[in-house]
Parts: C-alpha cells; sequence; structure tokens
C-alpha cells in the first residue's frame, strides 16, 4: 500500500497541555524535542514564553495553557515543534508539553459544544480528545491573555 493511498485514516499527535489531553494532525507537527534550554527576554507577546535554540535557528515558544486550561503551564520537559501560519507565512513554534505524546490513527467526530478553535474530537481508547486548530488555539489564548482584569471587588 502506497504512503499516498486516500484510503488510510489520518494520523494525530495527542499531547498533553497542563490537566487537558489535545491532539494536532501530525501534517503540521515536525518534531518532538527533550529539554532543550529555554531562553526568557522582556517583550510583549503574551503567549510567547520564549525562545529555545534548535538546528541552529531561534524557535519561539508559544504556551497554549492559556486557551486550554486558563492558566499558563507548568514548566515543560518537553516541546512539541509545529508549523504554524499567518499572513501566508510559515514558522516553526514550540509548544511546551506535560508528560508523552502518542501518535493516534483515526476518524476525526464532530465537535459540537466545543471552543471555537476544536475542529473536531478523537475517541481513542474510551477518551475523546479535542483536536485543535493551532491559529484558533493560539488566538484565543492572547484574546484572554489581552482581557482587562477588573480590579477585585469592582463594579461590573
Amino acid at each position: 500500500m502506497s504512503a499516498g493511498n486516500s484510503t488510510l485514516a489520518p494520523s494525530f499527535v495527542v499531547f498533553q497541555v497542563g490537566t487537558r489531553r489535545v491532539a494536532l494532525s501530525q501534517d503540521c507537527v515536525s518534531e518532538l524535542i527533550a529539554s532543550p534550554m529555554q531562553f526568557s527576554f522582556p517583550h510583549t507577546t503574551p503567549l510567547l514564553a520564549g525562545v529555545v535554540l534548535r538546528r541552529g535557528r531561534i524557535v519561539p515558544v508559544l504556551d497554549l495553557g492559556t486557551s486550554l486550561t486558563g492558566v499558563f503551564s507548568p514548566p515543560a520537559r518537553f516541546f512539541l515543534v509545529a508549523e504554524r501560519y499567518f499572513s501566508n507565512i510559515s514558522e516553526r513554534c514550540a509548544i511546551p508539553v506535560q508528560g508523552e505524546c502518542e501518535l493516534v490513527t483515526g476518524t476525526i467526530l464532530p465537535a459540537e459544544g466545543r471552543e471555537d478553535f476544536v475542529t473536531g474530537c478523537l475517541n481513542h481508547n474510551d477518551e475523546r480528545i479535542d483536536v485543535l486548530d493551532l491559529e484558533k488555539a493560539i488566538a484565543a489564548g492572547a484574546r484572554i491573555l489581552a482581557e482587562p482584569n477588573p480590579a477585585p471587588g469592582a463594579a461590573s
């Protein structure tokens, strides 16, 4: 059977961000890297947790924790390197992940009633795993971080 056979079920990389297990299409994932040195510096980009140096290139580290769990991700030992697109330009980004990653083949089911960045769901070992649209998940996290936090006790 050839790799180009369209009857094959799509593959997804399942990973954990904070307490939530989610998936990305295997097509947009480049690699999983372990224990790179993460560099932080002053900046104003909400989701940018820092950068890692990978194969002679600077790769931005984007924390999806705010969009997926409502809080920043805990420190990570592993980073999933994925391709993201904006303004018709592609860029690799590193996503901090907790726990193990796995490659899962399956059929994507509708994501009724889920966040707008969830494109569908996988049923893997009786677990429902949300499949993400990376760009929309990044945008959702940026929106959450950009919202002004009212002072405690302030009238709304």
